[in-house]
């Protein structure tokens, strides 16, 4: 594949990410509550804004932006939390990124592509724990072009467990491709396409990302241009902490959703924030040089809430799960469990391999222990995938959400999919503890009319129906 950047634009203005950073240094109480009462409109928060709320040093106020994250959150998802798993189709990778396990002069590893029954293997073991959304993850080599790509998301779909049905929603996190190359992805079915910029501060992306086709900085900050250009209109976003200023990637995050709002009149479906974490063959990954602490990375997560209301958060397994709890609390709307990253780890036994993955695991949770565990904390499980399916994506998804369709629509089509994991998946356990909360959800239904559209439909799935959905 040619690289071709002609088109292609440097829309990340770094002198007005530090202008407002120093504008923003020790903001006054007052200008910090006001920002406050601004986010709690649930309209966003511009970059000023966002950059007043992380320079805050007030830990009293810290709490206060904690309290505005939950209150939002609360308001635009309820207590619903999306769940899925990656699912690592190659190792094989020709980027030298200082920072990864899977950079090209890592001798160390072990590299594997999974061959169609292999990857097939793996579905069918993901499916038969209860997963029904995937992200299928990349790293990037010559040999493995788009066609491929899109070929193995056809196995994932193709492959169906006598025991546990199909994968209802494949997403990919995968290299820069061409309009053409995401184009092969949107016609095999792909969900959400995703890409990391890992950092927004050029210098530093040029100092980390040593060669490959990784090394050119605007081919990949315009993918998601290409993407949507391709018909993809749910793209994601991310930027991995640890690397550089967390201020500096915060601003960089949101100037980059601005300009595909601006472009394509939505922003991004989802965003992440993975930290950097400990990765075979990579020092930098053991000393981040620019660490963030729990009480800063917390503070990202409930201004990214605010600032973005109606994106979807992604928390990895990355952290541990004490941690991810917290976190869930002050943004956080969609979770991976039960993760393993590297290729062919849903079947070995032996899943704990350095030589082979790509970060150090923070939760290990089983699926169902994760389920058990949020369940408790009373949070409802989801793996809908409706909106894709009927067509509701990019800006008419946002469009709806403003209205408050995610407690008209997503609210009901998870209690109907969380009924169907407590039928086919779960430990006794974590059934026992399920039941109590699917049936507290439906009797504190406002809605008289939806209530009983509900009550029916997992009265179905509890006869033998399955995917259902509004």
């Amino acid at each position: 594949m040619k690289i071709d950047t002609t088109d292609a634009r440097d829309f990340i203005d770094e002198s007005a990410i530090w202008s407002t950073i120093e504008r923003t240094e020790n903001p006054d109480p007052s200008l910090v509550r006001e920002t406050l009462a601004k986010a709690r409109e649930r309209k966003g928060l511009t970059q000023f804004d966002t950059a007043v709320l992380l320079q805050n040093k007030d830990l009293e106020l810290d709490e206060e932006i904690f309290s505005t994250a939950r209150e939002v959150k609360k308001g635009i998802y309820g207590n619903r939390l999306v769940l899925f798993a990656p699912l690592y189709v190659t190792n094989e990778c020709m980027n030298r990124c200082a920072y990864c396990g899977f950079k090209a002069d890592n001798s160390d590893l072990d590299r594997r592509t999974l061959t169609d029954e292999e990857l097939s293997s793996e579905v069918r073991v993901l499916e038969d724990l209860g997963q029904k959304r995937l992200l299928l993850v990349y790293g990037e080599h010559p040999t493995l072009d788009a066609k491929w790509i899109a070929h193995t998301m056809q196995v994932v779909y193709d492959t169906v467990s006598e025991k546990s049905g199909e994968i209802r929603r494949v997403n990919v996190n995968c290299a820069p491709l061409d309009v053409d190359g995401y184009r092969a992805l949107k016609d095999t079915g792909i969900g959400t396409y995703q890409c990391f910029q890992e950092t927004y501060h050029r210098k530093t992306y040029e100092k980390v990302h040593l060669s490959g086709r990784k090394t050119n900085y605007l081919w990949r900050l315009n993918s998601l241009h290409r993407a949507q250009k391709a018909g993809i209109d749910d793209v994601a976003m991310g930027a991995l902490f640890g690397l550089y200023d967390y201020r500096f990637d915060m601003l960089g995050l949101l100037q980059h959703a601005e300009e595909l709002e601006k472009m394509f009149g939505v922003g991004p479906h989802t965003i992440s924030f993975p930290r950097l974490e400990p990765a075979l063959g990579s020092e930098m990954s053991y000393n981040p040089p620019y660490p963030i602490s729990l009480h800063d990375f917390k503070k990202v997560v409930a201004i990214l809430r605010l600032a973005v209301p109606y994106t979807g958060l992604i928390l990895t397994t990355r952290e541990n799960a004490e941690f991810r709890s917290e976190l869930i609390k002050v943004g956080v709307s969609q979770i991976s469990a039960g993760s393993r990253t590297y290729p062919g780890a849903y079947t070995d036994p032996e899943y704990d391999r350095p030589d082979v993955q790509q970060f150090c695991v923070g939760d290990s949770r089983s699926l169902d222990e994760v389920i058990r565990d949020v369940v408790q904390q009373g949070y409802l499980p989801s793996w809908c995938t409706a909106c894709y399916r009927l067509g509701r994506t990019g800006e008419h998804f946002m469009e709806l959400a403003k209205k408050g369709f995610i407690q008209t629509y997503c609210h009901p089509n998870a209690l109907m999919t969380f009924n169907e994991y407590l039928n086919d998946y779960a430990s006794p356990e974590t059934r026992e503890a399920g039941r109590i909360l699917l049936e507290n959800e439906v009797a504190g239904m406002a809605d008289e009319k939806r209530r009983d559209l509900v009550s029916e439909r997992i009265k179905r799935i509890d006869s033998g129906e399955r995917d259902l959905y509004f």
